[in-house]
Parts: C-alpha cells; sequence; structure tokens
C-alpha cells in the first residue's frame, strides 16, 4: 500500500523525489516524509500526516531541499495513527541509518522489547523504527557493512517488506530489499532510482530491474547493482527490463480525474487486450499462455478463480462465463478467506487468480498455496513483471496501461474481455460450444469497443442522475445472471468514491430482505437489458414500483415496457447475455464517478482505501 521513492545520482534528488511520490498517490496513504541528504547538512528529514501538497508546505519552512540522494514515502497506517511521528522516514537511535518501509513487520513486539533491554529508545508506534534499530543493531554487534546487517535483520523479522535503507557513514550507498511487496529499480546513466513501481522514473530511463522475493540490492554510485538472496547470500544476476509504459499513459490528459480518463479508455484497452490474440474472421483465439497449457485446462475438474474487489467481480462474470461454454465446474473465491480455510484443492484443479496490480496479497497467498497443493495456477494481471505473473506457472496480461485511480474501471472489463477469450477457446476445444455460437461471439466481442464507446454517450444522463441521487444515504443495485455481479460492482464503486451506503443483489433476493428497506427515498437501480432474465426483472421492479422506490433502470435501446415503469432510463446497445456486463459497468461508473464529484469526494484517492493492497 504505501509507496516508495529513492534517488542516488548527479541530479538534485528531491524535486524527483516528491514527483515520484504524487506519482503514487494512487496507492492509497495518510502521510507523507522525505529524507535528503548532503555533505554539508548530513541528514534531513521532513514529514508530516497528510498529502504529498502538505509535505511541500511544510519542506517550504525553513527545510533546505539540496542533495543528490533522497528517499520518500507516502504511508498508508498500520502500527500507530497517522501522525508526523509515526510518518517516513524513521531514524536509528544513533541517527546514522534512515529507513523507508512497506509492509508488516510481524514479529515487531518481541524485537523491540529486546532491542528495549538493549537500552534502544523509540519515539513511534511503528514496527518500522523497530527494522532500522535491529538493522543497527547487527551493525554495530558484528561490526559489519549496512547491505550485510540488512541481510542479516531481514533474515529474523516475519512478515512482508519493501524497504530502502540509507547509512550516512556510507552516502553512495542505497540497500534495497523486498519480501512480498514490489520494488522497482530504476537504471540510469549514473544514477539510480528505486519506487514501489515504474511510474516515478518513467521519463527518466526505460530501464528497470523488479526484485524477486526474498532479494536484495547494493544500489552504489558508478557500479554496478548487486543483488543477492536474503536467506542464503548468494548472488543473482540482475535481469534488466525494458520498461512497456510512458509518461503519458500516468498522465490526466485533460481529464478532470484519473478515474475518468481511465472510465473513458475503456473502448481502446479492450482492444488492446484482444489485439493479436482475436481474429473473429479467421475464427482463431490465441492466448499462448492457454495453448501450452491446453490439456491442463481441458481436463480439469474444476476452475477455482481467486481475487478480492472489483477482480472478485470479474472473476463471478467469468464463472457465467466458462459454465456456459466450456461446462466445467468453477468456484469464485475471496482470495483473503480461500487461504485460511483448509481449502481442498486437488491436482487436476486450474485455479486463475486475478488481480489488477499482479501484488495482491492475499491472491499472492492463495497461488502458494494452490502451488502446494499440486494446481495448475494461471494468472490474470495488469501490471508486467508483477509478482503474480512471476509466480503463476502461465498467465495472460491484460494490457489495459496503468490504472492510476484506485477505484478499478478499466481493469474489471478488461480482466472480463482476457477472461472472456479464454472460456471461448476452452469451449471450442471441448466441442462444449457450436462452431456457430463460437463465431458468434468472436465477432460481437471484437465490436465491444464500439458498444462501449456508444454506452460512455450515457455521460449527460448519468450526470443528470447524479444530481438527483448525490444526498441519498443509501442505494440498491439488483441484477440477474451475468448481471448480478455488474449490480455488486456498482454498489462498490458508489461506496468505494462517494461513501454512499450501497449494496447489491440478484433482482430476486429483494424479496428475501432488503424489500424491507425500499420507500420513496430509497434509490434502487436495475440492470435489466433486453437479454437475459427480462421478464423477471421486469416483475421485480413493478414490485420496487408498488412501494414507491425510485427506480433507475438500465436498458436496451429501443425498450418499451420498463421506461413505462422506471423513473430514470439510461440506454445502452443490445449486446448478448454473456458479453453484457463489459457495456452495463459502464453508465454504472460514470454515475458512481459523478455523485462522488457533485459530493466533493476526492475521485482518485477516495479514504482508507489503496490502489495495491500488498498487506492482509
Amino acid at each position: 500500500m504505501c509507496g516508495i521513492v529513492g534517488y542516488i545520482g548527479h541530479r538534485d534528488a528531491y524535486p524527483i523525489v516528491i514527483k515520484g511520490l504524487k506519482r503514487l498517490e494512487y496507492r492509497g496513504y495518510d502521510s507523507a516524509g522525505v529524507m535528503l541528504y548532503d555533505e554539508e547538512s548530513g541528514i534531513k528529514l521532513c514529514k508530516t500526516k497528510g498529502k504529498v501538497s502538505d509535505l511541500e508546505a511544510k519542506a517550504k519552512e525553513g527545510f533546505t531541499t539540496n542533495g543528490n540522494i533522497g528517499i520518500g514515502h507516502t504511508r498508508w497506517a498500520t502500527h500507530g495513527v497517522p501522525n508526523d511521528v509515526n510518518s517516513h522516514p524513521h531514524l536509528s537511535n544513533s541517527g546514522d541509518l534512515v529507513i523507508i518501509h512497506n509492509g508488516i513487520i510481524e514479529n515487531y513486539a518481541p524485537l523491540k522489547e529486546e532491542l528495549i533491554k538493549r537500552g534502544y529508545t523509540f519515539k513511534s508506534d511503528t514496527d518500522t523504527e523497530v527494522l532500522v534499530n535491529l538493522i543497527e543493531e547487527v551493525q554495530k554487534k558484528e561490526n559489519i557493512k549496512l547491505g550485510k546487517a540488512v541481510q542479516i535483520a531481514l533474515n529474523q523479522v516475519v512478515g512482508a517488506y519493501a524497504i530502502a535503507v540509507f547509512d550516512k557513514k556510507n552516502p553512495n550507498e542505497l540497500v534495497a530489499a523486498r519480501l512480498g511487496s514490489p520494488l522497482a529499480i530504476g537504471v540510469g546513466e549514473n544514477e539510480y532510482f528505486v519506487a514501489s513501481d515504474a511510474s516515478p522514473f518513467i521519463e527518466y530511463t526505460s530501464n528497470a530491474v523488479y526484485l524477486e522475493d526474498g532479494e536484495m540490492a547494493n544500489i552504489r554510485l558508478h557500479k554496478p547493482i548487486k543483488i543477492r538472496k536474503i536467506k542464503d547470500d548468494s548472488l543473482v544476476d540482475p535481469y534488466i527490463q525494458e520498461l512497456q509504459m510512458n509518461l503519458e499513459q500516468i498522465e490526466k490528459g485533460g481529464y478532470d480525474h484519473f478515474m475518468l480518463k481511465e472510465i473513458y479508455e475503456q473502448p481502446s484497452v479492450i482492444k488492446d487486450t484482444y489485439r493479436g490474440r482475436l481474429h473473429a474472421n479467421e475464427g482463431i483465439v490465441q492466448m499462448a499462455g492457454v495453448e501450452d497449457n491446453l490439456e491442463k485446462f481441458l481436463n480439469a475438474k474444476r476452475i477455482l478463480i481467486v481475487a478480492c474487489g472489483t477482480s472478485w467481480h470479474a472473476g463471478l462474470v467469468a464463472e457465467y462465463i466458462f459454465e456456459e461454454f466450456t461446462r466445467i465446474p468453477v468456484e469464485v473465491e475471496y482470495a483473503s478467506e480461500f487461504r485460511y480455510r483448509n481449502p481442498i484443492i486437488n491436482k487436476d484443479d486450474v485455479v486463475i487468480a486475478i488481480s489488477q496490480s499482479g501484488e495482491t496479497a492475499d491472491t499472492m497467498a492463495a497461488i502458494k498455496l494452490a502451488k502446494e497443493n499440486g494446481a495448475f495456477v494461471f494468472g490474470v494481471c495488469n501490471v508486467v513483471g508483477s509478482s503474480i505473473s512471476r509466480e503463476s506457472h502461465a498467465g495472460a496480461y491484460t494490457h489495459a496501461g496503468p490504472e492510476i485511480g484506485v477505484a478499478s474501471t478499466k481493469a474489471f472489463t478488461t480482466q472480463i474481455t482476457v477472461l472472456t477469450m479464454i472460456a471461448l477457446k476452452l469451449g471450442k476445444a471441448k466441442g462444449t460450444l457450436s462452431n456457430t455460437d463460437f463465431h458468434t461471439y468472436l465477432q460481437e466481442l471484437e465490436i465491444i469497443p464500439e458498444k462501449v464507446a456508444e454506452a460512455l454517450e450515457t455521460n449527460d444522463k448519468a450526470k443528470e442522475i447524479a444530481a438527483a441521487f448525490k444526498d441519498s444515504p443509501n442505494c440498491l443495485y439488483l441484477g440477474r445472471g451475468y448481471n448480478f455481479p455488474v449490480a455488486l460492482e456498482g454498489a462498490l464503486k458508489l461506496k468505494e468514491i462517494s461513501y454512499i451506503h450501497a449494496e447489491g443483489y440478484p433482482a430476486a433476493e429483494m424479496k428475501h430482505g432488503p424489500i424491507a428497506l425500499i420507500d420513496e427515498q430509497m434509490p434502487v437501480i436495475v440492470i435489466a437489458p433486453k437479454q437475459g432474465h427480462y421478464d423477471k426483472i421486469v416483475s421485480n421492479i413493478q414490485e420496487i414500483k408498488s412501494r414507491s422506490g425510485k427506480i433507475i433502470a438500465v436498458v436496451t435501446k429501443g425498450d418499451i415496457q420498463v421506461r413505462e415503469l422506471a423513473d430514470y432510463v439510461i440506454e445502452i446497445p443490445e449486446t448478448s447475455d454473456a458479453l453484457s456486463p463489459l457495456v452495463t459497468t459502464i453508465p454504472l461508473q460514470l454515475l458512481s464517478y459523478y455523485i462522488a464529484v457533485m459530493r466533493g469526494c476526492n475521485v482518485d484517492q477516495p479514504r482508507n482505501l489503496a490502489k495495491s493492497v500488498t498487506v492482509e
């Protein structure tokens, strides 16, 4: 969750670190801080509760910003409340060592108790201050350099971390390490960058090294990076990757918010997702990760989908699609529950792990559990080189480009696109999907970007409805079949960014509880396209109408029956039932966005949430 930025080189570090922290704001945070070093002033710290803009304002009050070495941090509170003292970076007792840390040290309490016995004092409530003092204790006791001290100390801790450590006694070096939390090293000309992802240094270099779990790096000026295994000190050859993103992708491009930009990118990114994979005219779906492991998929007795949040909703859509197209039983699990409930995993199971960031801690843990039990793991994620892409046996990238807004939008539709292509390929190979249906779905999936673009034309209608319901304290979302997960996703978007309580339900379940909530104050958003269970959902709408509920209906263009019952209607282009979630979700995204804007909420950085959840 936290954001890490570091620089060592020939440039002024402060503007690089500050700009980098702003690029990482999407990760979610509650405080920020920076450390700079120069020979004349030594170590300089500035940190504060609040946003990076608050840190900049505080830095103008007598904080000298010169120095070619710097580390910065955005903190999402775990141990200790958000305040100036608990903010990173943290100093060791001697003042020689400085650390920034993303993750959790689970055994910090006994370590802290032992360090107190040895004379150490602590200013903060954080586990991170314990870690930096543990490193200092090892360094003093063994009389060793920083890198070796970090390695020994990390072998004593339990938990997850991405860290960058600086020692003023050796000021031409940064030491970085990771276990469970992502860390990238940018390799420039006589300069290095350290960050939670590549976005902070994309304009300076296109070369990056991604540390693997259990690795640490000694980053020294005028010398190549040295990477070692934390456990056994063995050397690892650095693998330098060329970055696939560019600066334009991580700027707002004239939109008011990243979320709105990403909503409007969906026609193009869905096309990017199937580009080179979907050949509708030839009747081909090409996916190397599936083709190379086709027998494992075809022989699967069961498909298990593990994910969190929006990715879990994409998995629910995939459950309907896979079972219809392939006739393979599918179970969709919250990754956080899957890992703790002693699940039954068989060697002939296929586990599909879905994550936008590719770093979700619970999903990573679920993957490891599945592999330990002999299952085949297929990863679906967006970030090239991410932990899940490396940990899975095979997989597919969504190619959605960076998603900066904390509330996922294009991740949802591109994940569904990838999962649909897999299901189509397997259905064709198994013979459970007729040639006619296979070709029909290929052709329709190819034109889905045009239908999504048409659905985006509901923007003004969404704004009108948002103005009418922005002050509602509660909201109910209803859908059936393929669009029940869309109802869940619509409710999640609204509660995430507007802080309005919202729930998604299968429409038929309304009578089993939620109908008690319906009155003239309750907006009910009903997803009612012509395809699917149309007659049944019309009956559900009539039940709402008879209880004076305010009905907002998402309908197929030209609909008459629902239009007569609803207070507001949002029209979308006609789409097959199986592919309809790609279109029905669009107006719900827009509606949530405009309600949040009208309520004055921070759309891209909703409170308490983080984009990349790298802790449990």
